[in-house]
Parts: C-alpha cells; sequence; structure tokens
C-alpha cells in the first residue's frame, strides 16, 4: 500500500460526478461551472418525443451570441412542421406572386404540397420563382417598383 507510486485511498481527492444542481460546499478541488451539459436545456431525452428542442434554437442562440458567425447547410434544419408554422404565420391577404398562388388555395391541399416542398428543399431542387414585378403610387405622383414573391417564396425562409 506504501509503495512508490502508490498513494493511500483516503488522501486521494474525488470529485463528484456532475450534476444538474451544485451544492454550494462541493467536496473535492473547485472547478468552473460546465458550459451547459449537465443542466440540460429543457429538452426531452429522445428526440421523437414532443417538446423536443429543434434544432434551429441553437442556430438562432448562436446566430445572436455570435455576430459574424457564417452558417451552411441550414436547409437540413426544416421539417414539414416548420413550413406549416411558417405557412400560417403569413398573411392571408397577401398579394399573390408570379405563379398566382393565393394563401386560400395553396391551403386547400397543404399536407401534400408541403411534403413536396419539403422534399424539393431537402433535394437541392427548390428554386425560388421571380418576383412580379408591380409599381405602386408614392405621394409625390412618381411611381415605386415594388417584386412580389410567390408563396412559397415567402415561406421557406421564414422556416
Amino acid at each position: 500500500m506504501n509503495g512508490p507510486e502508490k498513494s493511500d485511498p483516503a488522501t486521494v481527492t474525488t470529485k463528484p460526478a456532475n450534476a444538474a444542481e451544485r451544492s454550494g460546499a462541493e467536496p473535492g478541488e473547485p472547478r468552473a461551472g460546465t458550459e451547459g451539459n449537465a443542466s440540460g436545456d429543457g429538452a426531452l431525452r429522445t428526440p421523437s418525443r414532443e417538446g423536443a428542442s429543434h434544432g434551429l434554437d441553437r442556430v438562432r442562440r448562436t446566430a445572436r451570441d455570435r455576430k459574424t458567425e457564417r452558417f451552411t447547410a441550414l436547409g437540413r434544419h426544416i421539417d414539414v412542421a416548420a413550413l406549416e408554422e411558417a405557412f400560417f404565420a403569413l398573411k392571408k391577404t397577401a398579394a399573390p406572386g408570379v405563379d398566382g398562388v393565393t394563401w386560400e388555395a395553396y391551403e386547400a391541399d397543404l399536407g401534400r404540397k408541403l411534403a413536396d416542398l419539403h422534399s424539393r428543399v431537402h433535394r437541392g431542387a427548390y428554386r425560388a420563382l421571380p418576383g412580379r414585378r408591380v409599381s405602386i403610387p408614392k405621394p409625390d405622383g412618381r411611381q415605386r417598383p415594388l417584386a412580389v414573391a410567390a408563396l412559397e417564396d415567402k415561406a421557406c425562409p421564414r422556416a
């Protein structure tokens, strides 16, 4: 027990396992707090369960914390539920785009259309339509050009 390079177990400092809550009098060496992995973010442990944190929450946090961060491949975070939420957040009375599709017409077969849109986004086949060009009058009598985006082109970036 007292041989070379051996320590008495009673004198070896043991560190407690990480816990979500840290007590005021922690035995062992004092350490800096964890970066958030011990306390959790409120998400359920099983990703398929309701209430799980959405992948975009981390993206939003990173964008807020690191203003110069560049993001690539954000399309993988888009799912049908996010597209549906984005669709219902759009104005129902907004002008239709170059394709002429209104909010009510798109809602008619919403499940199939959103599944198709989701498929095109993930395959890389989705391309935004050109904006419908209109001119709106200014108070001084001149015209101001305006581009009206198609419905899907409004929903995708929002999702």
